[in-house]
């Protein structure tokens, strides 16, 4: 008997633990964050590095290395000196204050559609990684089925705003035609926004394309549907590569976040504030060179940073440092009234430890309270961004879930009723039982459902599983639940024409 009735016990829990555990769709809208931002500059050290950057580029100049770009920042009254653009700080401003400081990035579920700017903050996943960490927690190169599974998770995972676009390279596609299946993937197995390609302005150009066919051109000629990425070439570079597909979309209205990709100490000075000035000067002239191709096309400031160890020469994630830089671009960015990505759960780790989770929280802390509108990485980076681990993706999206929920602020809604239950209870008791307890206990505290708060027994007769393995599991059963979003036939069959044609005069190049 007592043998059953453990059982039972056990059988009992394990389907309130699948009850409490079972995937359900649900959408966390754009959180507007209600709680206050961190400054860690006064006003005089703000405007010395404000005013730094200006000298940078006043003086120093910057390489725009594209003979339009050059020709559009002499039209605008730069000096120029073959590829080095010395721009003046009035007209750097100028042209800055033109970029709107907040829009929407509209999904082809309307519901999903995103605004960016001012008080909200969207996440998104990770991104650009060529390896995976799969379902047996092994190493391996990314395939488009793998991606495809990464986006049916950012669809399913309440608190991710946008699908992403190259969550893991499918390196099982010939580099041409990647970025049809890429953008592809995003649109059909979510409904919620998306980033586009900037490998080529060609396949910049096959992702606006590939929103026409699902918005309609004049719809996506006035809306931002697509919010995409471009990295200036540090120190003080933009490329042509990155200036063309830059070129495209802000000629289409579709938003870029232009981005410094910052590995300090060895791309800048090794100084945080110093690189801070660099990084500055090298966003603000993106942010500028966009508004000579469309004034008004909405631009978002955006960096990545990392810190190079003088040890091995790796970045790493999540020092004191970066969390300063962190804190001194957002007040930049509010200073110029622009919308700001950043990047969240960052980590050099290589399997789901304690490394993974300190470093991509001491990096998510910082990011957060400097007022990041779009925050990227926010589920599934590994390894500095050499990986992308579904396990990892969904620890991160929970962990993401938790900093909604800070972001809200302090709930007062039931104040009385809580008070109301201190005088019924009075000294000595509990409130287990009351009506106040009975009616909020599932709303009242966050309540993470990946973590293992159980007895040290119970954790050993529910198979003694450890982050990975229960994060892994929880994986399968949302792709196990993933029912796609309603995508007309029309639209998808002309997006596969689409994509037939493109591949039908793309190289098949795996290099």
């Amino acid at each position: 008997m007592a043998t059953t009735a453990r059982e039972g016990r056990r059988g009992g829990r394990a389907a309130r633990r699948e009850a409490r555990t079972a995937p359900r769709l649900r959408w966390l809208p754009v959180l507007e964050r209600a709680v206050p931002v961190y400054q860690i500059l006064d006003d005089e050290r703000l405007e010395l590095i404000h005013r730094a950057s200006l000298d940078i580029l006043e003086q120093v100049g910057i390489d725009f290395r594209d003979d339009e770009a050059i020709r559009l920042w002499r039209d605008a009254g730069a000096e120029v000196e073959r590829y080095r653009v010395r721009i003046p700080g009035e007209l750097l401003m100028d042209l800055v204050a033109r970029n709107p400081s907040r829009f929407t990035v509209h999904a082809r579920n309307p519901e999903r559609s995103t605004e960016i700017g001012g008080d909200k903050v969207a996440f998104a996943p990770t991104y650009g990684s060529p390896f995976v960490y799969d379902f047996d927690h092994q190493r391996r190169y990314g395939t488009l089925a793998d991606l495809n599974q990464f986006h049916k998770l950012a669809y399913l995972s309440p608190v991710m705003h946008n699908t992403g676009s190259v969550v893991c390279e499918p390196v099982d596609i010939a580099i041409p035609k990647r970025h049809l299946h890429i953008t592809y993937s995003a649109i059909r197995h979510s409904d919620k926004p998306f980033m586009g390609p900037v490998t080529a302005p060609e396949r910049a150009a096959d992702a606006v394309r590939m929103a026409e066919l699902v918005f309609g051109p004049e719809f996506v000629a006035d809306h931002t549907v697509m919010i995409s990425l471009v990295n200036c070439n540090s120190p003080l570079v933009w490329d042509e590569t990155m200036l063309g597909a830059l070129k495209v979309y802000a000629r289409a209205n579709q938003a870029v976040i232009v981005a410094p990709f910052v590995l300090a100490g060895a791309n800048t000075p090794a100084s945080a504030m110093g690189a801070l000035a660099q990084l500055n000067a090298e966003a603000l002239a993106g942010i500028a060179f966009a508004q000579l191709c469309r004034p008004g096309t909405p631009m978002i400031y955006g960096h990545f940073l990392a810190a190079v160890s003088m040890k091995s020469g790796a970045p790493m994630a999540g020092t004191p440092e970066l969390a300063f830089m962190n804190y001194a671009i957002g007040q930049l960015a509010r200073k110029y009234r622009l919308p700001l990505r950043s990047s969240g759960m960052l980590c050099g780790a290589k399997t789901v430890d304690a490394q993974a989770a300190y470093e991509s929280v001491q990096t998510m802390w910082p990011v957060f309270l400097s007022g990041a509108n779009y925050v990227m990485h926010s589920a599934g980076w590994m390894e500095a961004g050499l990986a992308a681990s579904f396990a990892k993706f969904v620890l991160d999206a929970e962990q993401i879930e938790m900093f909604y929920r800070f972001g809200q602020g302090p709930r007062f809604d039931d104040f009385d009723e809580a008070l109301a239950a201190v005088r019924e209870i009075g000294p000595g008791g509990h409130y287990l039982g009351t009506e106040h307890t009975q009616s909020h206990f599932q709303t009242a505290f966050f309540m993470p459902e990946l973590a293992d708060n159980n007895s040290f027994e119970q954790w050993q007769a529910d198979g003694a599983k450890d982050a990975t393995a229960r994060a892994l599991e929880t994986a399968r059963r949302m792709l196990d639940s993933y029912e796609p979003p309603p995508l007309d036939p029309a639209i998808d069959e002309a997006l596969q024409a689409f994509i037939r044609e493109r591949e039908a005069v793309l190289p098949d190049k795996m290099e």
